[in-house]
């Protein structure tokens, strides 16, 4: 009886606490749904499995949702590409790297976490998830193992969840309502923990019935580190009936939710703001000048009439149809009045505002390369210029990086190492700190700009030597070649360490004394 009282009074109010918090803001996160994302969106407790009729009346230009989906488009194959790498392991610092068997153990660490992310579902989520945070300004999904392939992603949309953040502003807190059948219900719960209507449900044939279940992860106020069991890990994970049945009481070594924002307009925020937020006035503007101009073609086109008196019977308006009429003055049937729309002036205002939407969501960044023109730039300047438009999304992939990608390497990489799918690490390295690089297109054009700088610097070197070559004794060249490649993406794995380079430059260096040896000694010949 204890354990059905307490969620009641401790876990149900922690819900409807969050939930409250959400309330706010789910009148612009239906609006959003309305304008650019009908597909999404999750309100009022609708149960699963019921198709949504999408408003056309309301939606009658569609390239609003076409630039939501360049962005998404955009952010998967230049931020995490299944096709490409996108991320690199190395230690910290990086010299650690020359350590026996480093290099070889992080390298197979990143394999085997691409593999993962590549068999599961986490690429198809993401995609989700882009059009999600683009569109709401915040995104979320679970991360759990999976006994199969290793790892396995639970998308979410927005209405269906509630957020909660700590002092800090991370997020740490997450509640959600959906349904499950009583039949799922016995095979996810066990049916000892069903609440008896249920249970009859089950008993009686009629297991197709749909409950509503409250999942809430929060902080364990009970944790303990040196404690293995479910109640002391650092967060609790509670299931419950909207009732407060509780159905199943767990635990998580870590925050199991990837939850993001766009930007968030203060700390205190557990929720931000998208590029939808900016541009949502733009699009019902957009859509009310598509319904002005389709009234105008249909007046010109189909004009109001003026019918005389005289007219017999009904006025037929096919082609070749036929009305009679009495009268021998007056036109029978005349328009009212004429429509003569100025449809240019029209469309090219409606073109201004959908290049104004289409920018909001960055896509003309992701599309310039074959939207504009190129014929008389070289590969450098086309490079050049595709680095500079990235660089504006700076500051919203920097959160993206820390709220996002980082927590979802960590996640997954902890998920695996507990299923024990990760090597050991060799006994040079135990227990030293892994630093993750990005090498995303991106991140690449993020870094481009101190390439350019590195390139300068050397150039600028080599051109003093030209009078002094002794400056270049102060010119660490192994280390510019690894800053360098680093900034170009290149696997850290793919470069030799410290002690073979050596090797390889001592017998060098040797084989030169030899050449040069043999060649100051007389020849007996002569």
């Amino acid at each position: 009886m204890k354990n059905n009282t307490k969620p009641k009074t401790d876990y149900l109010r922690l819900y409807d606490e969050l939930k409250r918090e959400s309330a706010s803001w789910t009148a612009v996160w239906k609006e959003l749904c309305a304008y650019l994302a009908p597909t999404r969106g999750f309100f009022d407790g609708q149960p699963p499995n019921q198709g949504r009729r999408i408003d056309h009346k309301t939606l009658l230009d569609s390239d609003p949702c076409l630039a939501v989906e360049v962005l998404c488009a955009g952010m998967m194959s230049g931020l995490t590409s299944p096709s490409r790498s996108w991320f690199d392991l190395t230690l910290a610092p990086e010299e650690l790297m020359n350590l026996p068997g480093a290099r070889e153990w992080v390298f197979e660490i990143k394999k085997r976490l691409e593999d993962v992310f590549a068999k599961s579902n986490v690429y198809s989520v993401l995609h989700g998830f882009y059009q999600e945070i683009s569109v709401f300004g915040t995104a979320a999904f679970l991360l759990e193992e999976d006994p199969q392939k290793g790892i396995r992603c639970r998308p979410f949309t927005i209405g269906e969840y509630c957020l909660g953040t700590d002092a800090a502003g991370r997020v740490d807190r997450f509640g959600r309502e959906f349904f499950m059948t009583a039949g799922q219900m016995k095979e996810f719960f066990g049916e000892g923990k069903l609440p008896p209507a249920v249970r009859r449900e089950c008993e009686d044939n009629r297991s197709f019935s749909w409950h509503k279940i409250i999942h809430l992860i929060v902080p364990n106020p009970s944790a303990d580190p040196a404690k293995q069991d479910y109640a002391h890990m650092p967060y609790s994970s509670v299931y419950l009936t909207e009732n407060g049945t509780l159905l199943r009481e767990s635990g998580y070594r870590e925050f199991p939710v990837i939850a993001a924002r766009w930007e968030v307009k203060n700390a205190a925020d557990a929720y931000g703001r998208g590029p939808g937020w900016k541009c949502l006035g733009d699009v019902k503007m957009l859509q009310k000048m598509q319904k002005t101009k389709l009234v105008a073609l249909d007046k010109s086109t189909n004009p109001p009439m003026m019918v005389s008196a005289n007219v017999q019977g009904e006025v037929n308006l096919l082609p070749g149809g036929i009305t009679r009429y009495n009268g021998t003055t007056d036109a029978a049937v005349k328009p009212a009045y004429q429509v003569q729309p100025d449809l240019k002036s029209l469309e090219a205002s409606i073109q201004s505002v959908r290049e104004t939407i289409r920018a909001q969501f960055f896509a003309d960044v992701f599309l310039m390369l074959s939207a504009q023109n190129y014929s008389n730039m070289t590969a450098a300047e086309v490079a050049e210029r595709h680095q500079e438009k990235l660089l504006v999304l700076g500051p919203v992939l920097e959160r993206l990086k820390n709220e996002l990608l980082d927590p979802l390497i960590d996640r997954a990489f902890n998920l695996l190492f507990r299923q024990g799918l990760l090597p050991p690490a060799p006994p040079s390295i135990e227990g030293l700190e892994m630093k993750v690089e990005y090498v995303s297109m991106i991140a690449q054009a993020q870094k481009a700009a101190g390439l350019a700088a590195l390139v300068q610097g050397l150039n600028y070197a080599a051109s003093l030597a030209a009078s002094n070559p002794e400056v270049l004794d102060r010119v660490d060249y192994d280390r510019a070649l690894e800053e360098g490649l680093n900034t170009l993406g290149v696997a850290p794995a793919l470069l030799r360490g410290a002690r073979e380079t050596e090797e390889i430059r001592s017998a060098r260096r040797q084989a030169q004394q030899l050449a040069a040896a043999s060649a100051a000694e007389p020849n007996p010949d002569k």
